[in-house]
């Protein structure tokens, strides 16, 4: 592309993935222009191109799981309201749990989901294996399950929000990068990319495993760390599996599409930082295999179809940044997801958006704000159900 069509907007919104583009429509809605959203790729060539699909509403978080229901509630409609079939359906989550000690750490997510309203349900072996054909036996001692978490196709869902942004005005620059900002008396006044500078007093930080990187150009020291995560997909098969299949004791979750296909990960560790790209390593295949086998035994004769990797932007408690650094008036996170930026983007990026407009939020800033790693004292909050 040739750069921006402008030389000043009202906002600058550094990513084009599901936040971003979801934190434009919403300023778009409340009537702010001109807005321009920049993404170094293509659209979907990041996380929000790349995951599971997963949206789910069980969190150790309070707040999380308020955002969580939101967003659940925004993609049962998303088709009547965008007009793109995102393929949205409920068909449960189910966390595993190999040992008593994995089922007591489930227990207080069950009642924290509960306590809000959800109908989560404590499962025995025998209620697992009806949700899982076939499991081997012996493979679990239990589980917790939640029928109304559910399954979307992330394609339609960028799909639908580009276009919805730029129905309403926003400007699209794909394959133009953000490489730092520039400031005025402490504080934002323009943007600087690879095509050059705009002026632009707000500038949003969407840019996913990327944006510790982007918030390092601003000069600012954050805590987001990009880790790499890989998936795969494989050959179809008789569909058999309804819900998510998530086991936090390995990080292993799968589910099946309609089409008949398993999709699904495995946490392995690899250096943290965007720097190393995004290939799948010679590891994760064979340890995906195995995981998959010993639990389901007939899964052991699919083929794979083709596997792949994106980046988790992860933060040290486990909870997005979201709102104005109080370091730089004008730069305003909207990161450190994790691997669930499209588990909470409605919600979320509502709050992003009141957040730019200058507006309260219910949000609290010592569980979401971007100041709680900078002060004396440790974030009031942990997230630690950070997979699947």
């Amino acid at each position: 592309m040739n750069g921006p069509r402008r030389s000043e907007y009202a906002v600058a919104i550094v990513g084009a993935g599901i936040i971003g583009l979801f934190t434009a429509y919403h300023l778009a809605r409340a009537g702010v222009g001109p807005i321009l959203v920049l993404d170094r790729g293509f659209l979907s060539s990041g996380a929000s191109g790349r995951n599971g699909g997963g949206v789910r509403q069980q969190w150790e978080t309070r707040a999380t799981v308020r955002l969580a229901r939101e967003s659940v509630a925004s993609y049962r409609h998303f088709g009547r309201d965008f007009g793109y079939n995102i393929w949205f359906r409920q068909s449960g989550y189910l966390f595993l749990a190999e040992t008593n000690a994995d089922l007591d750490r489930l227990r207080p997510v069950h009642e924290l989901v509960r306590s809000e309203g959800l109908h989560s349900r404590v499962l025995d072996p025998h209620g697992v294996g009806r949700l899982v054909p076939g499991i081997a036996p012996g493979a679990v001692v239990g589980g917790t399950y939640l029928a109304t978490d559910g399954i979307l196709y992330p394609f339609p869902a960028v799909w639908g929000m580009y276009e919805a942004a730029r129905g309403l005005g926003v400007e699209m620059a794909l394959g133009l990068e953000a490489v730092g900002v520039a400031t005025r008396d402490g504080r934002v006044n323009g943007l600087r990319t690879s095509h050059g500078s705009i002026a632009t007093p707000k500038v949003v930080n969407a840019a996913g495993g990327w944006s510790g990187d982007f918030s390092g150009a601003a000069g600012l020291e954050v805590p987001n760390r990009a880790t790499r995560h890989e998936i795969l997909a494989t050959e179809p098969m008789k569909p058999f599996l309804d819900p998510m299949v998530v086991r936090p004791s390995d990080g292993l979750y799968f589910s099946q599409t309609m089409r008949g296909e398993i999709v699904g990960g495995l946490t392995l560790r690899h250096p943290p930082g965007a720097d190393r790209g995004m290939a799948s390593s010679a590891a994760f295949l064979p340890r995906m295999a195995s995981a998959l086998s010993r639990l389901i035994p007939r899964l052991g004769a699919l083929g794979v179809l083709r596997a792949w990797s994106g980046f988790y932007d992860d933060t040290p408690d486990g909870l997005p940044i979201i709102g104005e650094d109080p370091r730089l008036p004008g730069f305003y996170h909207a990161n450190g997801f994790g691997g669930h930026g499209f588990m909470l983007a409605p919600a979320a990026t509502r709050r992003v958006a009141r957040t730019v407009l200058g507006e309260r939020t219910d949000l609290d800033p010592s569980v979401f704000g971007p100041g709680r790693f900078t002060g004396p004292a440790p974030p009031s909050s942990v997230e630690r159900l950070q997979l699947g």
